[in-house]
């Protein structure tokens, strides 16, 4: 078990390697299809630096926030996987979700010293270990909104590192 605690450093993320299992601390950002091309779009346009949200050694979930608490969205959906890019160029480290991405996203996550991790389908266990939640963005699209989350102790295996996949 690697243990990891945001904001995630380079060094960190160049040494870890497809099939390690690691236990994710600290805060993560919370988003899917509904918010993620949205942050994109503020990149782009570089008006999301006024947000004051720092995503440099970020870890993106790929999820949906709850009453009923936090499970990964199938990763590969186009705008999620669409926002790998932008996000690992913004700072992201790390991308959680579920699910096989395309083999030119691998090598761009490699390009950009970011991995992809998947977390099996356990709401229940990952809600005992969220540990705070806030929604810093768009509030209207209710638990699509953007949340930053602190967890303890989230464990996820690593499934795309140095340009290779673990579903290769």
């Amino acid at each position: 078990m690697i243990e990891l605690t945001t904001p995630l450093s380079a060094e960190a993320i160049g040494k870890l390697a497809v099939g390690d299992i690691v236990s994710i601390s600290g805060f993560i950002y919370c988003g899917r299809d509904a918010v993620l091309p949205r942050i994109c779009r503020e990149i782009e346009e570089g008006v999301w630096k006024k947000r004051g949200i720092d995503l440099e050694g970020g870890v993106i979930f790929h999820t949906a926030v709850s009453p009923a608490g936090v499970g990964p969205t199938s990763s590969n959906k186009l705008e999620i996987e669409g926002s790998f890019k932008t996000l690992s160029e913004a700072g992201v480290r790390m991308h959680l979700g579920k699910g096989a991405i395309k083999p030119e996203t691998v090598g761009m996550l490699r390009d950009n010293n970011s991995v992809f991790a998947i977390i099996p389908p356990v709401t229940a266990l990952l809600e005992n270990q969220t540990l705070e939640r806030e929604c810093v963005a768009w509030p209207e699209l209710g638990m699509e909104a953007l949340y930053r989350i602190k967890v303890k102790n989230y464990q996820a295996i690593i499934a795309a590192a140095q340009g290779r996949s673990i579903y290769e």
